[in-house]
C-alpha cells in the first residue's frame, strides 16, 4: 500500500537527511583509508559506501520499473557480515572497485530513485533506519581507526565531575508492555512485534549505569584473570582474543587513557564503561549480582505505565542526553536528572546501549517481513543478546520503547554498557 503523497514527502525528507549524515561521516576519514578495514569481524569500509545505496536501490526498486544497471555491483554490496566467533573476512583491498566506480554507483542509484513517484511507507521507513543504523555502527569502526587516518571534528568537551555514589533501587512486583501493537501508527521491526505484557517479579537494580571508575576497580582486582567469573565460553573468547580491558582503554604508563573518536584523554571515572556483553557479566558476578533481562529493562526504565519515554511523553531533547548524532563522547552517568524514570533510574535512552541477559529472539507472533525475511530471523540463534536504550550515535527514532538492538556477547565495539541488576536488595 502506497503512502499518502503528503507522508511520502515527508519521508523521502527524512532520507535525504539521512543520506546526508552518512556523506558527512564518511567524510571523517581520509580518502587513503577508506580500504582499511578497522574492526576484523567487519567488511571494509569502502563496501559501506556501496551498501548503503545498494540496500536502497534493491528495496526501492521493488514498487518501480526500474531496471538494474550493475547487476554485480547489485550483489556485491548486498548484505554485510556478522561472523560468530571466527570466520574473519580475509579479502584484500584489490579485490574491491576503485573508490570512484563506488561513488559512481552511487550516483546513479539516488538519480534513479529519485525518478520514482511514491513508495509505499514501509519500506521508506527501512531504507530509511537501516541507514541511520549504519551511521551508529560505522561510528564503531571509524573509532577503531588510528587517530592520524580521520579528519578531526569539533565537539565541545564534557566536564568532568565525581562520579555519583552506587545506588541500588527496589522495583516491586508488576507488569510491563514489550513490543509494539501491529495496529500502532508508529513504524516498527518485525521483532518488535506483537505487544504483549510480562509480569517481573520485584528486583532491585543500579541507578546509574556502571562507570569507567567503578569498572577500574574491577580491573584492578584482577578481574580479568579471575576465571571464576566467566562462563566457559567468555573465558575462552577472552584468552584467545588477549582481552585485558575494555576495547577503548589504552595503558598509558602507570594510568589509564580513553581513546575518543578524535582525542585520546585520561579516563573519565563518571562516564559509563562500553565494555562487551561477557565483560558486563562478569563485572556484575563479582558484584554478587547479574546483568537484568528485557523484561526487567523494560518494566524499570517504564513502569507499568505505557508512556512513550522513561520521563514521560514529553520528546526527546538535549536535556534528556546524548542522542541523535549530536555527540562523539558520552557525558556522566549523573549529567541528565531529566531524564529519570518514574523509578527513579537516570540515562535509559543516551549515553549509551544497555546489555541485558536476554538471548535476541522472537515475540509471540513473530512474523518476517517478505522483502527482508533474514534481518532478525537470522539472529535468533542463541548468539546475540538485546541491548536497550541508545547511545550519542543513536538516531532519535530508535529511541522508541519497542526497539530492541542485538549484538554478539564477544563483540567490544559497540557504544554500550551495563547495570547490574539482583533478586533483593544488595
Amino acid at each position: 500500500m502506497l503512502a499518502a503523497p503528503n507522508k511520502v514527502g515527508s519521508l523521502l525528507d527524512r532520507l535525504d537527511r539521512a543520506r546526508a549524515q552518512t556523506d558527512k561521516l564518511f567524510e571523517i576519514v581520509r580518502p587513503d583509508s577508506l580500504y582499511d578495514r578497522p574492526i576484523p569481524e567487519r567488511h571494509r569500509i569502502v563496501f559501506y559506501i556501496g551498501h548503503l545505496e545498494a540496500f536502497d536501490w534493491n528495496l526501492l526498486r521493488s514498487e518501480s520499473s526500474l531496471r538494474p544497471f550493475d547487476a554485480d555491483l547489485d550483489r556485491l554490496f548486498a548484505f554485510g557480515i556478522d561472523p560468530v566467533d571466527g570466520g574473519l573476512p580475509s579479502d584484500h583491498p584489490s579485490d574491491w572497485p576503485v573508490l570512484e566506480q563506488v561513488r559512481r554507483y552511487g550516483a546513479r542509484v539516488r538519480d534513479a530513485l529519485q525518478s520514482v513517484s511514491s513508495f509505499s511507507e514501509i519500506l521508506l521507513n527501512t531504507a530509511i533506519e537501516h541507514r541511520l543504523m549504519h551511521a551508529e555502527t560505522l561510528a564503531y569502526m571509524f573509532h577503531r581507526l588510528p587517530l592520524d587516518k580521520k579528519i578531526r571534528q569539533p565537539q565541545a568537551g564534557v566536564p568532568e565531575r565525581e562520579p555519583p555514589l552506587s545506588e541500588s533501587i527496589e522495583i516491586p512486583d508488576g507488569c510491563v508492555t514489550l513490543g509494539l501493537c501491529r495496529d500502532a501508527a508508529d513504524f516498527g521491526w518485525d521483532n518488535e512485534y506483537d505487544a504483549h505484557t510480562v509480569r517481573v517479579p520485584a528486583f532491585a537494580i543500579d541507578r546509574y549505569k556502571v562507570t569507567n571508575g567503578q569498572y577500574l576497580e574491577f580491573l584492578q582486582a584482577e578481574g580479568y584473570r579471575d576465571r571464576s567469573l566467566w562462563t566457559a565460553a567468555d573465558w575462552e573468547w577472552k584468552s584467545a582474543s588477549g582481552i585485558s580491558h575494555p576495547v577503548f582503554w589504552k595503558r598509558a604508563g602507570d594510568a589509564w587513557h580513553l581513546r575518543t573518536m578524535f582525542d585520546e584523554i585520561s579516563l573519565p571515572p563518571s562516564w559509563p564503561v562500553y565494555v562487551s556483553q561477557a565483560e558486563a557479566s562478569a563485572y556484575a558476578r563479582r558484584a554478587g549480582k547479574r546483568l537484568p533481562t528485557e523484561p526487567e529493562w523494560q518494566r524499570a526504565a517504564y513502569g507499568s505505565n505505557d508512556g512513550r519515554f522513561p520521563w514521560g511523553d514529553q520528546r526527546p531533547d538535549p536535556e534528556h542526553g546524548y542522542f541523535d548524532f549530536e555527540r562523539w563522547d558520552p557525558a556522566p552517568v549523573d549529567a541528565f536528572p531529566q531524564g529519570r524514570s518514574a523509578f527513579g533510574l537516570d540515562g535509559l535512552l543516551a549515553n549509551g546501549w544497555e546489555w541485558t541477559a536476554t538471548p535476541f529472539g522472537p515475540f509471540e507472533g513473530f512474523q518476517a517481513v517478505p522483502f527482508y525475511e533474514g534481518y532478525s530471523a537470522n539472529f535468533f540463534d542463541g548468539k546475540h543478546f538485546v541491548m536497550k536504550g541508545g547511545s550519542p550515535r543513536t538516531d532519535r527514532s530508535m529511541l522508541r520503547r519497542s526497539f530492541r538492538n542485538w549484538f554478539q556477547p564477544h563483540y567490544p565495539y559497540v557504544y554500550a554498557g551495563f547495570r547490574c541488576a539482583s533478586n533483593g536488595s544488595k
